[in-house]
This record gives structure tokens, sequence and C-alpha cells, in this order.
């Protein structure tokens, strides 16, 4: 199990793409795994035949633990190849190693750094229980004496070994919710992966029969003495569902933890008319520049925020407690709040304030397809300087948004609405919105932050300043 990522101790295998016997070469994907940061692919550095998988799908690995051997067929009784970095499956009596000793990158493209962060204890294997003929052995082999096997069972009663059924994480929670057993589920994804679909399929059947019962039977004479069956008990919902802490949810709560009591934050909100930019986007829909690409309210927002830092570059630093400096950053690295299947991720686009509108809004369609995926690598969530969330998608007028760890400030985009407003000295319906700007005060004054929000509302309001502030 290689290093993904920055202090990251361990990861949980999402899924195998070989098996036993499969032909692999050099660079060909076999896993992807979840971090806790993101889910990514893990590429085999050796051609030949894989030997074996040493764990299954679902379990959480440690790093520079072998997941997988591949029989390279360098000479006769040649041990399969695994990564030279990697340690031995079987754990050893040896004691922990120093804190000071440091791991070595074990995949191409992805570094390592020094990590305080805790494994959390992994689940023993359940051991299944030994047949009388297994005891008997086993008694043997401990010098003991048999113990007394019962009669041969015939091989016909015994169930063939359990296949597990493949299905990734969100889909096995739904399965888990509505009481459904994977194994009856018939699958209709690639690979005979089961899907969200498949799961509620096996659902809607155990429903159907119910709805002749609403129809009204005729009449039926019965008998006095006659006593009327018992309605079936209906079995009773869980009251409480408990789900492990993992992967990008439990690095996400960390994250929050850290900020929230580290950085002092202050926010700011502006109500205002966007009206103009509300027509402007309906206009770029239809430009040629923009043939193929997604434009939304959102994008002006990005564009507006980036004008902002801009002309109030003050704003664009970070906090170098260790050093006791600001620094001060030339470049803006724009990350989009993304609410994935996995959890809440904050992808940035890099050096956002050179790009044109049509190219942001190339790197934003991009960014969010990858997120909704769960193909974000960790190189795209690390750097960010300041960040955008877009409560607004979910009819929220505004929030006060936590800042992500490292950066100067957090910009949240409220819900469009059209509201009465006094426009030209009459009141008029026009399409209203909120902002939200939360930034560190111990980076950003009341008096920045304030430039900052009221340069991005003023652009919103008239999009013209796009161009004549640029």
């Amino acid at each position: 199990m290689p290093d993904v990522g920055e202090g990251l101790t361990e990861a949980e295998i999402l899924k195998w793409y070989v098996k036993p016997g499969d032909t692999v070469t050099d660079g060909q994907v076999v896993c992807e795994v979840e971090t806790a940061k993101a889910a990514v692919e893990l590429p085999i550095p050796f051609d030949g035949v894989v030997h074996e998988l040493r764990f299954p799908e679902g379990e959480t690995v440690d790093v520079g633990t072998v997941i997988i051997a591949v029989d390279t067929g360098e000479g006769e009784g040649a041990e399969p190849a695994v990564p030279a970095a990697a340690e031995p499956a079987a754990p050893a009596p040896a004691a922990e190693p120093e804190p000071e000793q440091k791991r070595q990158p074990v995949l191409v493209g992805y570094g390592v750094a020094a990590s305080s962060t805790k494994r959390r204890p992994r689940k023993k294997p359940a051991v299944p229980a030994q047949s009388g003929a297994q005891q008997a052995l086993q008694g043997e082999l401990n010098g003991r004496a048999p113990a007394p096997v019962p009669a041969p069972v015939p091989a016909a009663t015994f169930a063939p070994a359990e296949v597990r059924p493949l299905a990734k994480p969100p889909v096995r929670k739904l399965a888990k919710d509505l009481g459904v057993d994977l194994a009856s589920v018939t699958p209709t994804g690639p690979d005979g992966t089961i899907t969200r679909e498949d799961v509620q399929r096996a659902v809607a059947p155990a429903a159907a029969p119910a709805a002749p019962a609403q129809a009204p039977a005729a009449p039926v004479a019965v008998p006095a003495t006659a006593t009327a069956p018992a309605a079936p008990a209906l079995a009773a919902a869980p009251l409480e569902t408990r789900v492990p802490i993992k992967g990008v949810r439990k690095a996400t709560a960390a994250a929050m933890v850290a900020s929230a009591f580290t950085a002092p934050h202050v926010t700011e909100f502006v109500t205002f008319d966007i009206t103009r930019s509300m027509r402007l986007v309906q206009e770029l829909k239809t430009d040629p520049a923009f043939a193929g690409l997604r434009v939304s309210p959102l994008l002006l927002v990005a564009k507006a925020l980036l004008v902002a830092i801009r002309r109030n570059p003050e704003v664009n630093a970070a906090w170098d407690e260790a050093n006791q400096e600001i620094v001060h950053k030339g470049y803006v690295n724009l990350g989009i709040a993304a609410a994935t299947p996995r959890g809440l991720i904050v992808p940035n686009i890099k050096d956002a304030q050179t790009k044109t509108l049509p190219e942001l809004a190339s790197a934003l369609g991009d960014l969010v397809a990858t997120a909704r995926e769960g193909k974000t690598s960790p190189a795209d969530m690390q750097g960010g300087t300041v960040t955008i969330t877009n409560v607004g998608v979910f009819g929220v007028d505004t929030g006060t948004p936590i800042l992500n760890p490292g950066e100067s400030a957090i910009l949240a985009f409220g819900a469009v609405k059209e509201l009465p407003w006094v426009h030209k000295g009459k009141v008029k319906p026009r399409q209203v919105t909120t902002l939200a700007l939360s930034f560190d005060h111990r980076l950003v004054d009341g008096e920045l932050g304030s430039k900052v929000l009221a340069d991005v509302a003023a652009i919103l309001e008239y999009p013209k300043r796009l161009i004549t502030w640029a």
C-alpha cells in the first residue's frame, strides 16, 4: 500500500480490477483505494501474472503493507514480486519504529510527509468454527489425543463459500438502511457491480403485494364463534444507525475543528440586486465562445472574486505560525466546495487569476465532474488560497462558512430569489441574493474584508465592471 498523499497512514481497498491468474503490465491500474482525502486508482509497477490478492475489498490497510503479489517469472523458484518499499504482510514481533523514522515513497508522482495522524484499530476478522475433522487434526498437531469425530455429513449439506457482492460504499450503506441483502440482488453495473437502482428494484417487489390489500373486499359471512386471524406484526425500524468515522468524513471533521479553533473567524454579509448578472449568464450560454461549456451564476461569482482579489491583493495570504510570518501569495488557487457521495471535498483551480472567462468555465466544469465521479486526486485539493461554497443550490439564503485550513477567506453564494426591490426609484421585482465572506482575522482586518466583499457585490450588480476594473 503506497503513500498516496501527504501524511496518510492507511487506505481502504474499494475495488480490485484484477484477480489471481490475470496478466498485468507496468502502469496498469489494479485497484481503487479510498484515503482520508479521495479515492485513488493504484497502478502496478511490474509486468507479470497476479499471484495473490492479500486483502479483500472493504479492508483498511496500513501504508507499507503488501496488498498484491505478482509473479514476474524471473528465474526458477523466483518469489512473486512486491513493491520494494513495502513491508511483509505478516506482522513481526519487532518493536515499533522510532518517531524519527521516515517512510519512503513507493508510488511515482506522490510524496510522503510526517504525520501525527493516529491509525484507528483494525477490525479482527471473524474466525470460522472448525469442523470435527479439523479439530481432530489440530489436536494431533498439538500432541493431544484427537477428539471424537462425529459421523460424516453428506457433502450436499455443505454450502459453497459465499462470494462478496461488488458494490461501492454508498450503495452498501443504502442497502443496509433499506434492509436489503446484497447477495440477493441482481447486479447490472459494469463488471457485475451492484448499483443504487439495483438495490431500489430489489425493494420494490416486496412492497408490490401489499397494494391489492388496500382494495375493499366483498363482505363474507363469518360465524359468531369464528376468530379473525391476527394481523402480522410489522418489523420495527432501528432507532439508531452507527456509521464508522473514516475516509473523507474523518479528514473533514479534523480539518474543520482545527480551522474553527485556530483561525479567528469573522463573517460579513451583503444583499444586493444580481439581475444584470443573471441576464448576462443567459447571454453567455448562447455565445459561440462558450459552446460546449457550462455557464452558471457561479462562474460570474468566481470571476468577480478573482477581480476583487486583484484589487485587494493583501487578502490572498496565509499565516505561518511556525515562522511567525504572513505569506502573501501572487497566485490564486481557487477552491470550490463540492458535495460528493464520500463527503465534502474542496478541490481548487490552480492559477485561476490567469484564466479567461471561457477557460475558467472549462476548469469549473472539469472540477465538478471529476469530484462527482470520486476521481479527484489529493494534489487537486492541496495548495488552495481562497474558496467559494455555493449554498444557494440548496435554496439557502446564506451561511457562516468555516475556512478551509490554511486559507485566508471563503465566500458563500446564497440562493437567487425574485424579491421586491427599489430600482430607479420604484419598487419592482428583481433577482436578489446574499453573499457571506468569512475571513481569518489574523490576516484580514475588517476594512480589508469589507472592501473585498463590497467589490464582489458591486461587480455582480453591474457586471460591466468586469471590463472596467480588469
